[in-house]
């Protein structure tokens, strides 16, 4: 049944694609903004936690028949090559987001969601959201989802506050040919930042790296700081010697930031990492995103069902969103600032090896419980 609420996702990513196809089924017309008509590989980690596999299933998204690579450990390294290894409580998967993407946006459009693939420059509200995109063209509609990601200029047109902040931290993504442990997902810090490896489909490996620009520039390249400062952790040594890459060149975005963001931003209802960014040494933003949209889709539900006002339901969401995730981001800033002090880091990682429990705690502290329609 078509309810009377028409509802406008700027962004075709997880957080996106996956309001998108909840929404639809609940009913509502939806339309997705998206610049990019074909998928492309984006800079990110590429695992996720299973806590999101029982609502991705309901929702009919099912990543293991797309290639979901199922993994089960973690394997943590010091830029000296102090390690430690842990069960992951939940499990996990690793799959790459230009397959994700793609499979997703073939389920949306399966269930009737329309695409718009053009560049959105504003959106204006006066009782309804009026979208103007990029060949001025005016769309109306009455929410707005923001998912649009990290960093667009959309949160120069919205004035959002981050983005007039310089952020320090560089991302860096390529897929390898390489022989790892299917079922681990590794974590290695070196001076400056950290690498995360771990299996996707159709055998490829994805290795992500974030580091602070102030260790990159002495360097001058990504070559040459891969060559000078990650591969002097002895675990990176041994996986970039053998590592074959499978594209012409890796993958890179600047101005990474972890600063806390508004999650209403005249009245547009921000998700996945357009509200939030965790760190990435916590593994779980992608995981994280497809929650948001979760509570976000059931926000909507509720505002329509229950004829709430507006305000009512920024409450609710911003409420309920912060209720989820804002000890989720504290601990990863946290251990962002452990993990940028080596002696810290060398004390942390003895007091895991010799209470092992405590690993399992922290692991805990950045991922969710298992979550269903």
């Amino acid at each position: 049944m078509k309810k009377n609420l028409n509802i406008a996702i700027l962004g075709g990513g997880l957080a996106g694609l996956t309001a998108a196809i909840h929404l639809k089924k609940a009913g509502y017309a939806i339309q997705v903004f998206e610049k990019e008509r074909c998928p492309k590989h984006k800079v990110c980690g590429e695992y996720l936690s299973n806590e999101i596999l029982p609502y991705w299933q309901k929702l009919e998204v099912n990543p293991c028949d797309w290639g979901a690579v199922s993994i089960s450990d973690l394997h943590f390294t010091t830029s000296e090559g102090k390690n430690i290894k842990a069960a992951l409580p939940l499990g996990g998967f690793g799959i790459s987001r230009y397959t994700l993407d793609s499979k997703m946006t073939e389920v949306a459009k399966e269930v009737g969601c329309q695409f718009i693939f053009k560049t959105v420059e504003s959106v204006d509200f006066d009782e309804y959201f009026t979208i103007k995109t990029q060949d001025n063209t005016l769309y109306k509609a009455d929410l707005v989802i923001g998912t649009y990601g990290k960093r667009s200029n959309l949160d120069i047109s919205l004035s959002r506050k981050f983005i007039q902040k310089k952020s320090p931290w560089l991302g860096v993504k390529m897929h390898y040919n390489a022989e790892i442990d299917k079922r681990t997902v590794q974590l290695h810090n070196f001076e400056g930042g950290y690498c995360g490896i771990s299996q996707v489909e159709d055998n490829r490996v994805n290795a992500c790296y974030l580091t602070h620009l102030d260790a990159f520039k002495k360097w001058g390249n990504l070559e040459n700081f891969q060559y000078q400062v990650l591969r002097k952790n002895p675990y990176l040594e041994a996986f970039f010697s053998d590592a074959n890459p499978l594209f012409e060149k890796p993958l890179s975005i600047s101005q990474v930031s972890f600063q806390q963001k508004q999650l209403i931003e005249n009245h547009v209802l921000m998700c996945g990492d357009s509200a939030g960014l965790i760190h990435p040494l916590c593994g779980n933003g992608m995981a994280m995103a497809v929650v948001g949209a979760k509570i976000l889709s059931e926000c909507i539900i509720e505002y329509e069902q229950a004829k709430q006002n507006r305000n009512q339901l920024e409450n609710n969401y911003s409420k309920k969103w912060n209720a989820e995730f804002t000890s989720r981001l504290r601990t990863g800033r946290v251990l962002q600032g452990i993990l940028q002090n080596k002696t810290i880091t060398n004390y942390s990682l003895k007091a895991l090896q010799s209470f092992p429990f405590m690993m399992d705690k922290l692991i805990e502290s950045t991922h969710g419980k298992p979550v269903s329609l």
